[in-house]
């Protein structure tokens, strides 16, 4: 019978497009999968190896992605880096601004401003730490250790999207300042330079409490990061200048970290040297990586293998 058979199979084997009917009443064009008996080729992917520099920056992108991913989604963390710094400046306005305007001659907001800045940008270092004690806990720091993933992805794309929300909080607390008087007066390189204080201040404090929370537990690690932080922000330049402490305290104050990167941060805005405590502020940030960086390192890489 014609349209059976070996040789009919065959010629179907060999042919062309053909037409099926549609839903809709028209034809398609299918392609043959068949040719000469064989299926097409796959194409070929050329394999990457997950140590190479390119691997390294696309799966440090995925993990900073998911980190703000899960911080957009917190509202404590949305609480912790926007509405807290806000709230605390606008509380001391109300509270002390007109005392230190009258006290040191200078509005106060070149001082609490610069100053509410890195205290939002250390608690949220705490709020990530934190965040990354809980990944090492429920498993999911091991199981992505286990993965085909660039080892060094993971602290990077964390530091990663801390350098981000450092840069939204500090963007956030200068817009409330604004509104309370606060100006950028030197231009717009000086403005960049300044909110660049922040950024470069929130990682190195990363830094440092991830250092900390690989050796510590939740609970510990918030009690000694949170002395630290009540007594950067009490004893530092933000609130009067650095001569009406007593004499013994003077030079410890204007030269501890927060003290120094609030007078480059006023001098950049407002006025004020700038050299000189910009300088300072490098050598305390730059150390405080290069003496963290490697224990940070080496303690997540003990926490990944161990998580889970």
């Amino acid at each position: 019978m014609s349209g059976s058979g070996p040789k009919a199979a065959a010629e179907r084997n060999h042919a062309g497009p053909a037409l099926m009917p549609h839903g809709n009443g028209m034809s398609v064009v299918v392609e043959s999968v068949a040719t000469s008996g064989r299926q097409a080729p796959l194409p070929v992917v050329p394999p990457q190896s997950e140590r190479a520099l390119s691997a390294w920056v696309r799966h440090s992108l995925i993990q900073c992605k998911r980190l703000l991913l899960v911080w957009a989604r917190d509202p404590a963390t949305t609480i912790q880096t926007l509405i807290y710094p806000a709230l605390t400046l606008l509380m001391l306005r109300v509270v002390l601004g007109d005392s230190i305007t009258r006290a040191t001659g200078m509005p106060s907001e070149y001082g609490t401003v610069p100053m509410i800045t890195l205290v939002a940008a250390m608690s949220g270092a705490v709020v990530s730490a934190l965040g990354f004690k809980n990944e090492q806990y429920t498993g999911l720091l091991g199981r992505l250790w286990t993965m085909p993933v660039h080892r060094a992805a993971g602290l990077s794309g964390r530091l990663l999207a801390e350098a981000i929300r450092v840069l939204v909080t500090t963007l956030f607390v200068i817009v409330v300042g604004v509104c309370i008087g606060f100006r950028f007066w030197n231009g717009p390189l000086a403005a960049l330079a300044m909110i660049a204080i922040p950024v470069l201040f929130g990682v190195a404090f990363a830094v440092l409490v991830t250092a900390l929370a690989t050796v510590s537990g939740g609970v510990m690690l918030v009690n000694i990061v949170a002395i630290f932080n009540t007594l950067l922000m009490f004893f530092n330049s933000g609130f009067v200048p650095t001569t009406v402490y007593p004499t013994w305290l003077q030079s410890t104050v204007a030269n501890q970290p927060m003290s120094t990167a609030i007078d480059a941060m006023r001098g950049l805005s407002w006025d004020g040297a700038v050299t000189a405590p910009l300088l300072k502020t490098l050598a305390w940030t730059i150390g405080a990586i290069v003496v963290f960086a490697y224990p940070a390192i080496r303690g997540y890489r003990r926490a990944a293998e161990s998580s889970g």
